[in-house]
């Protein structure tokens, strides 16, 4: 009977215990990302050339091909403008022009993030993915306690606090108008149904124009973010973080 008592005792002793854990853990969450913080990362860098105040003139074209709705260009012009460019609407008249696709809007992990990073201008784009907090349980019952008690408390801890991570992945592509004309190849391959048959193309042209590519990925998070706070961030982070080039 004694015995049965000091087990309970103990179980209520270990419940108690993980409940201080989830609840400081879940504290010290909702204090780290209280604030709305937004970030921008480009894959590559890019220089373009000073010119002087008559060549400031800039052609922008933004294109959304995600599922969501996300108007990108007002923003562009904005930030441009508020940089002494002249946004023309004739690309024959424009020193510059500034081609933008928005890839990908949603929530997303640090993981899917990274892969996106590294691929570049142009690269694949990884599904966020969800991971578990718990590890494995077939270890003796001494060494998983503090395992199981740390998972346990993230579990109840993610329960009460949500910190929410959107992300926003857009390529970039800046053309300067060059003083001589720049030749240019273009090398495809094509894959034919489900087999192995492909199509390899190649191409060769000349362009006034030199081209420089790159990919922003940009993140918005919060303690339970939702998307209508993220999406102005968002929006403004991106268009500084391209004016930024000019």
């Amino acid at each position: 009977m004694f015995a049965k008592h000091r087990k309970l005792m103990l179980l209520a002793l270990c419940l108690g215990g993980l409940a201080l854990l989830a609840g400081c853990a879940a504290t010290y969450t909702g204090i780290r990302y209280a604030d709305l913080k937004v970030e921008n990362k480009m894959s590559a860098s890019i220089f373009l050339d000073p010119v002087p105040p008559d060549q400031r003139t800039v052609f922008v074209q933004v294109r959304n091909t995600s599922d969501k709705p996300f108007d990108l260009q007002p923003d562009i012009v904005a930030a441009l403008t508020a940089k002494g460019f002249k946004v023309v609407q004739d690309p024959n008249k424009a020193h510059f022009w500034l081609q933008a696709n928005v890839l990908s809007v949603g929530l997303t992990d640090e993981s899917a993030l990274e892969k996106a990073s590294m691929a570049g201008f142009g690269g694949p784009i990884a599904g966020a993915a969800i991971g578990g907090v718990l590890g494995g349980s077939h270890a003796a019952t001494g060494a998983v306690i503090g395992g199981v008690a740390a998972g346990a408390a993230e579990m109840i801890s993610g329960a009460m606090v949500k910190v929410n991570t959107y992300a926003v992945i857009t390529d970039i592509q800046l053309s300067e108008r060059g003083k001589a004309p720049t030749s240019q190849t273009f090398k495809s391959s094509l894959k034919q149904g489900t087999g192995q048959t492909r199509i390899s193309q190649q191409s060769a042209s000349t362009s006034g124009m030199k081209k420089y590519q790159t990919r922003i990925i940009s993140t918005a998070r919060k303690t339970n973010l939702e998307w209508a706070e993220a999406y102005p961030a968002l929006r403004r982070g991106i268009a500084q973080a391209i004016a930024g080039v000019m």
